[in-house]
């Protein structure tokens, strides 16, 4: 379905925290407030409802992701879209130039999870493991695979250079993980087996087993900072 832009921006203040002319100075402006920055990487896969925002992000209020969305709206981030009939709902998707954080946000993560403070155990919405993927891959892997995460449902057509990610119906692809985020975490990030998770009743995994054991295996996090 086509998304009509909805054009109007609201008149806020823009906030000076730092005097700096330093890009990054500016970057902590635009998305360094608490939740800007997840708010942009829960979009990187497409346009969401507010309801759907805060189901990936559990623990902000509703009133501070209004807050939010309406900063990263004016800083020309964000745009409000409405979809077409019969939905006629409003969403919330990035733009362009919102887009282009995503390699920041890579750049971020890889840096970050060398950290001995950093908790994979921890929870992930959908989006951010996908993000992930899309961080942390090692490359040489081909195929098709499918992720069915609730109503959160996305195809990965992986290339040895490249594992771009969309939302899709998981259908189509060759291999199929039925499971939740933290799950799937576990399998890729802490070496837990496929038919662990299966036994205890947390996944099921549908198509080419082999192509699937192949795709886990192609990503590691990073050495820990000495």
């Amino acid at each position: 379905m086509k998304l009509s832009k909805v054009t109007e921006v609201p008149e806020i203040a823009t906030k000076r925290w730092y005097d700096d002319a330093c890009g990054t100075a500016l970057a902590l402006e635009l998305v360094g407030e608490r939740w800007s920055l997840l708010i942009v990487r829960e979009l990187m896969f497409g346009a969401r409802r507010f309801s759907e925002l805060r189901a990936g992000l559990p623990g902000i209020s509703a009133n501070i992701l209004t807050q939010r969305l309406t900063g990263l709206v004016a800083a020309r981030i964000v745009q409000r879209e409405q979809l077409p009939p019969p939905a006629n709902a409003q969403v919330y998707g990035l733009t362009p130039w919102g887009y282009e954080a995503e390699r920041a946000i890579q750049a971020l993560g890889r840096w970050a999870a060398r950290s001995p403070d950093h908790d994979p155990t921890l929870p992930l919405s959908a989006a951010s493991i996908m993000l992930s993927f899309r961080t942390m891959y090692g490359g040489g892997f081909t195929g098709r695979i499918g992720f069915a995460f609730g109503p959160d449902r996305f195809v990965a057509d992986v290339t040895p250079d490249a594992i771009p990610i969309v939302r899709d119906d998981p259908a189509r692809a060759a291999a199929v993980f039925t499971t939740d985020p933290m799950t799937l975490a576990g399998i890729v990030y802490g070496a837990r087996p496929i038919a662990d998770a299966e036994a205890a009743g947390a996944l099921t995994l549908t198509g080419d087993r082999a192509l699937a054991e192949a795709f886990v295996g192609c990503f590691t996090l990073p050495p820990k900072a000495g």
